[in-house]
């Protein structure tokens, strides 16, 4: 299981200001927490909504240096501005993820070329120009159209984590059920795809969250998932990353298991 580490980003209250303040000590900081916690990926977004794209650039930019002068993690630069995103991949000094492209043609061949020009793993949400669908066959459709633009521009399917989506289960009951069913039909209509979910959604709005996360996680990974973006200072999260994984035998002799528990 990959753990994308989701902290640093500007629509959290806390990480918005520490990126407007230019603090890159606490950046740093922040970063190093989620390595130590088990992140794989840090992900890097800096839209704080003031300023325009080229102040949005050179923040990226500033970010992606501070972050990469605390630790060795590859980045997954993350934004909705695909000259942002080519900022911050150009800053890194390693392997990065993009996140993320849709299935919106205006914004899709952009983001996409992007990832093969840099032969970047790339998260591609399962929603188009009309939003995010309310059925699986509905979001198959948007991973349909992205699998089309990838085979056009020669971005193999390994390269692709599909974002099955999380809508807040208090909106809705059924939303999750929704979001498991589409994982695992992306598992087979593309088998050669990886999946990935940002879980936090998933108790938005919602007391105790942190059980309701851990439990959505462990049905996830029975799913299929892949990678997942969270919070990895969490201990409850990171325990249900590393049980789900060994209950269902992608930690063979309970490895990484023991090991967690050995550190704390």
């Amino acid at each position: 299981m990959i753990v994308i580490g989701e902290n640093i980003n500007a629509t959290i209250p806390s990480a918005k200001k520490v990126i407007m303040s230019g603090d890159a000590e606490k950046l740093a900081r922040m970063a190093v927490d989620q390595a130590n916690a088990g992140a794989a990926y840090i992900d890097v977004n800096v839209a704080t909504g003031k300023g325009g794209r080229r102040d949005e650039i050179a923040v990226m930019e500033w970010a992606v240096k501070a972050i990469q002068g605390a630790v060795d993690k590859p980045l997954c630069i993350d934004s909705a501005d695909p000259e942002v995103l080519e900022a911050g991949i150009r800053a890194a000094s390693g392997p990065v993820m993009i996140n993320s492209t849709t299935a919106e043609s205006g914004r899709m061949e952009p983001v996409l070329m992007l990832a093969k020009k840099f032969d970047a793993p790339i998260i591609a949400l399962a929603m188009d120009e009309k939003g995010i669908p309310k059925s699986v066959e509905g979001r198959l459709d948007a991973c349909e159209k992205i699998v089309n633009a990838c085979g056009k521009i020669g971005i193999s399917l390994d390269k692709v984590y599909f974002d099955a989506l999380v809508i807040p289960v208090s909106t809705d009951a059924k939303e999750g059920v929704v979001t498991l069913e589409t994982l695992t039909a992306i598992q087979e209509r593309f088998p050669e795809s990886k999946t990935v979910l940002g879980l936090s959604n998933i108790s938005f709005g919602l007391p105790a969250r942190a059980n309701i996360n851990a439990a959505f996680l462990h049905m996830a990974v029975w799913a299929g998932l892949d990678a997942v973006i969270l919070n990895p200072t969490e201990k409850a999260l990171m325990g249900a990353v590393r049980t789900a994984e060994a209950i269902i035998g992608k930690d063979r002799h309970f490895r990484r298991y023991m090991r967690m528990y050995r550190k704390r």
